[in-house]
Parts: structure tokens; sequence; C-alpha cells
């Protein structure tokens, strides 16, 4: 299982709480994480990523394993300790301002 955690805006879309835990076909990659979300979660569809292009939404990151995993190619295998479900795939919302 494969545990994703939500910003609190996309929880509550969803109707969540806590974490998600998903299956995950091998190689578990950001496209197959974020493609099993949108299947489970049909609601999220277009809020992480675009309907069109499927690039990650502005003021979206994904963190991993304490690493920013947001410019990295959606078909790279993400770290063992996320595949193995030690480690969930983060989904973190960004602030701006001035």
């Amino acid at each position: 299982m494969i545990r994703v955690v939500l910003p609190g805006h996309l929880c509550a879309l969803a109707r969540v709480e806590g974490e998600l835990a998903l299956e995950v076909p091998a190689p578990v990659t950001q496209r197959a994480v974020l493609d099993a979300v949108e299947a489970a979660y049909p609601v999220l569809r277009g809020t992480i990523r675009d309907h069109g292009t499927l690039r990650r939404r502005p003021f979206l990151r994904f963190y991993a394993c304490e690493r920013d995993l947001s410019l990295e190619a959606p078909d790279a295998p993400l770290p063992e300790a996320v595949a193995s479900g030690a480690e969930p795939f983060l989904v973190v919302g960004g602030l701006a301002g001035g």
C-alpha cells in the first residue's frame, strides 16, 4: 500500500481524513500514484494535475523521504521507502503572497 498525504483543502474536497492508502502497481512512480489517487477519488481530477497536460498544478509540490520531487520526471521511480509504504508521498500546497 502506498501512503499519500494531501493538503487540507484537497482532503476536504475528497471528504477524507488523514492519509490515503492506495494500491499502486509497480513501478511506483509519481504518475502511477496520482493516477491511483484520481481513480479512487474522481473529484480530485484536475486539482493536482492539469486535465489536459497532466502537469503538476502551480502551488502544489511533491515530497518524499525529505526530498522535493516536484521537478522529477513523472515516470521516474519513487524512493523504495515510498514504494514499500514505509514513508508517505506528500502533496503539499504552497503559500504565496506579498
